[in-house]
């Protein structure tokens, strides 16, 4: 199809893709059209990667904008909204708007509502709704992508049900799913009530086989030589041959050697891999590259200082590199954009690289196919659905003749498996997950609290608009989920249920009679429904916060006489006691306490650390909230260890430890810390509205602690690093030339201020001014020579003594 001949779309939309070097749209592109992508119609695409599904994302966003609707693009991941958020502003000379959202989970995003086509995660769209967002009723078209993630058990419920609401929002709302090619594809269709549009077209041939012994085993039957020489894995050999330039007879270039990317099954195997595979690229690395690559390799440096950070940049130095969840977020951006230039050859990889980050390569490497699974006790093989989409990322169109996907055996039997299991096999059927507790006890206090249904009746009614209800034939199965979980809701305060208490809505149903199943959210549940809580999470910190009151108060009564009390008689006493003392609560306490919710994934117990832990809980068991489990509650113990682990990091983090202290410390990466510490962030913030919702005295003492771990500062420092600009070493420097608090640096003497801050004018400026100095111009002024900066660093200038920026402020500036 010609993109003159394209329906629906803006007037300047085929010259813009003429422009783009787009005369006719792929065969899948095509079809989508055909389907009536362009006018509005429901469509499910499910084509491989590299096949065009985000043209088609924009002819339905676009064609909706052109009629005067608003879109809105739902990606799984932060890293890809940024992403797209780039490729769609190439639309804002014609005059539209684009925005992203990904963040602040309380905010209902007002300020979107300018924007014509939005980006955001399904968890931020889900929060959206939560929080009455005005601007989705005018949404007209929305588009998910990656939408076979729906099979993800964390992040599955929440897509799933966020496409479920703004479908009931919006009746005439257009639905464009896209997928890599999956097994039930119809099913998603039918649940959307959508077109399909499935295809197994690529642009370019991208061809699977095994690597073994010495020949790689490809899916036509065919075989060609690729040798392992002398000691070399055969995973680098594989990485070798990609390389090398082929030549014909007459010795005519014929194609030049291309990138690879190698899946391996844990961070440290990555590390590990990108190591070895440093010696193997380094050959092949002109002169030039080797330079540009060292200005990658201190950048990377640069992002933090910690030996993570330094293996990162010795194995770019040599043209490869390692991605996965622990790096920091300027880590894996300086990764994957050296990547897509072509100057790292190489990048070992978790799997989490391939749900949708833009980084295609010649050669894909599956290393290593089975995975540790904590529920199964062992090694688990990957599932077809998530190798073919590490196998998809082969072959870039316009830079690659084709891809190649690469498994590696290790016997000939396992040669024989990798083509059953893997390369002839078709990706298994994707299956809701929503019938999980955690998720069904989330969504239903959500679905309730933002009145998508406000009896029990209606929320099956509007539980069977989703996926599950479409998949599941189990009778009678959603009502039992849903039932038990209206009673846990309501046992924890967060639901009123005009029937009665569970058990006699229990007794009412057995004996055929209807219950009465009105339901209201407590101002309670509607606060955590806002915050994003899991409500297991609110109940959690609920219970600790009310512990802590309780504790409190039966001390202060002690205290009074030491004799026994009654119920009334302590009433009265916390009465006139007033406030329990906030300062009783430690912030280990309360990091402990948003440590074990659900919302924080906990640090696991290395091997040794059980009784290190067990020594700490003993001597600090007093700051913690809440009773301590028995030791011989094997599992329960286990988390409250974990907890205090991950709770510890957080203090030493708050208590200025050093990254690279705190990474070696933990076995972390610097992504690992600033994960934990934007979660305990959001929790504490959380557990400082819970506080006030169920008017405890603890909200100053959690206030403190949220800003502390936020700033990563002590006490002393909590005011100074609130204005911003300043943040944790920034601080700490002020604090060290005697400026105390945030008032103090209103009127501090600006000698004193730009000392402290190494001379950096614009920053002592821009910092003065949020202080609210009222003449923050450092226009001839000299730093003060009797301020003595002691750990200047090194990194934050270059060889010729310039400053850089790079001062590591602040968490943001990993």
């Amino acid at each position: 199809m010609d993109v003159a001949d394209l329906p629906g779309v803006p007037d300047w939309l085929p010259d813009h893709l003429r422009d783009d070097g787009i005369e006719e749209l792929y065969p899948p592109q095509a079809e989508a059209v055909d389907a009536g992508v362009t006018q509005g119609q429901n469509i499910v695409a499910a084509i491989p990667t590299a096949s065009g599904k985000t043209l088609v994302a924009e002819l339905a966003m676009l064609s909706a904008v052109a009629r005067g609707g608003k879109a809105l693009y739902i990606v799984p991941l932060r890293a890809l909204a940024s992403e797209k958020q780039a490729e769609f502003e190439q639309f804002e000379q014609y005059g539209l708007e684009i925005g992203v959202s990904t963040g602040n989970y309380e905010s209902d995003g007002g300020w979107l509502g300018d924007k014509d086509i939005v980006v955001a995660t399904s968890e931020k769209v889900d929060s959206l709704v939560r929080n009455d967002a005005p601007w989705l009723e005018e949404l007209t078209c929305v588009v998910s992508d990656e939408v076979h993630l729906v099979d993800d058990g964390q992040r599955g419920p929440t897509l799933e049900v966020t496409l479920a609401k703004l479908r009931r929002l919006n009746p005439d709302l257009q639905t464009v799913a896209l997928s890599a090619t999956i097994g039930n594809a119809d099913e998603l269709a039918t649940w959307l009530d959508a077109e399909l549009v499935d295809s197994d077209w690529r642009p370019i041939e991208l061809q699977k086989g095994v690597h073994y012994g010495q020949a790689l085993h490809v899916e036509d039957g065919s075989q060609r030589r690729l040798a392992v020489q002398n000691n070399e894995k055969p995973t680098a050999a594989v990485v070798r041959d990609t390389l090398q330039d082929d030549y014909d007879e007459d010795g005519n270039l014929v194609e030049a050697g291309g990138s690879s990317l190698v899946f391996v099954n844990s961070r440290r195997n990555a590390e590990a891999a990108a190591g070895r595979l440093g010696s193997t690229v380094r050959p092949h690395l002109t002169s030039e590259e080797e330079a540009e690559l060292a200005d990658v390799a201190a950048e990377i440096r640069g992002v933090s200082d910690t030996e993570t950070s330094d293996d990162l940049a010795d194995a770019v130095e040599q043209g490869a590199a390692f991605h996965h969840a622990g790096l920091a977020r300027g880590h894996r951006e300086l990764v994957e954009d050296a990547f897509r230039d072509r100057l790292v050859k190489v990048v070992c990889a978790t799997p989490t690289l391939a749900a949708g980050v833009n980084t295609p390569s010649r050669r894909v490497v599956v290393r290593d196919w089975r995975r540790y699974d904590g529920t199964a006790g062992g090694m688990q093989p990957l599932s077809v659905l998530e190798v073919h989409q590490m196998m998809g990322r082969a072959g870039r169109p316009g830079m690659d003749p084709y891809g190649e996907a690469v498994l590696v055996a290790n016997s000939h039997d396992e040669l024989d498996e990798l083509f059953e299991r893997y390369v002839w096999a078709d990706p298994e059927p994707v299956r809701s997950k929503l019938a999980a507790e955690p998720a069904m006890r989330t969504h239903i206090l959500a679905t309730v609290a933002s009145g998508f249904a406000r009896s029990r009746s209606g929320l099956l009614e509007f539980l069977e608009e989703t996926l599950y209800a479409s998949q599941t034939d189990e009778t009678g199965r959603l009502e039992r989920v849903v039932d038990d979980m209206l009673t846990y809701l309501e046992r924890n305060e967060f639901l009123e249920i005009d029937g009665g208490d569970g058990e006699a809505r229990s007794a009412s149903k057995s004996s055929g009679d209807e219950p009465r199943d009105e339901l209201d959210a407590t101002s309670l549940g509607h606060t955590v429904s806002s915050l994003y809580l899991d409500p297991m999470s609110a109940a959690e910190i609920i219970d600790g916060l009310r512990d802590w009151q309780r504790s409190a108060a039966e001390s202060t009564t002690a205290d009074s006489d030491g004799g026994f009390t009654t119920a009334s008689e302590l009433a009265d006493e916390q009465a006139a006691a007033g406030e329990a003392d906030p300062d009783d609560i430690s912030a280990l306490g309360l990091y402990h306490l948003v440590s074990r919710t659900p919302d924080m994934y906990q640090l696991y117990l290395r091997s040794g650390d059980r009784e290190e832990y067990e020594m700490e809980l003993y001597e600090r068991e007093d700051e913690l909230l809440g009773p301590t489990p028995s030791e011989f509650e094997d599992d329960r113990f286990e988390d409250w260890l974990s907890a205090l682990k991950t709770a510890r990091l957080l203090e030493d983090w708050a208590d200025e430890v050093e990254e690279d202290t705190i990474t070696e410390r933990y076995g972390v990466g610097p992504g690992d810390i600033r994960g934990k510490v934007e979660t305990a962030e959001w929790l504490l913030g959380a557990a400082e509205s819970l506080a006030s919702e169920i008017d405890t005295d603890a909200a100053r003492a959690v206030s403190e602690a949220r800003i502390r771990v936020e700033h990563g500062v002590r006490e002393e420092l909590v005011d100074l690093a609130g204005v911003r600009g300043v943040g944790r070493k920034r601080a700490r420097r002020l604090f060290e030339a005697g400026i105390g608090d945030r008032a103090e640096l209103r009127d501090a003497a600006k000698p004193v201020v730009l000392a402290a801050l190494r001379g950096r004018r614009k920053t002592a400026e821009n910092v003065l001014e949020n202080a609210g100095h009222r003449d923050p111009s450092m226009e001839g002024v000299e730093p003060d020579s009797d301020v003595d900066v002691l750990d200047d660093d090194p990194r934050d200038r270059d060889e010729d003594g310039v400053e850089t920026g790079e001062d590591q402020s602040s968490l943001g500036d990993f």
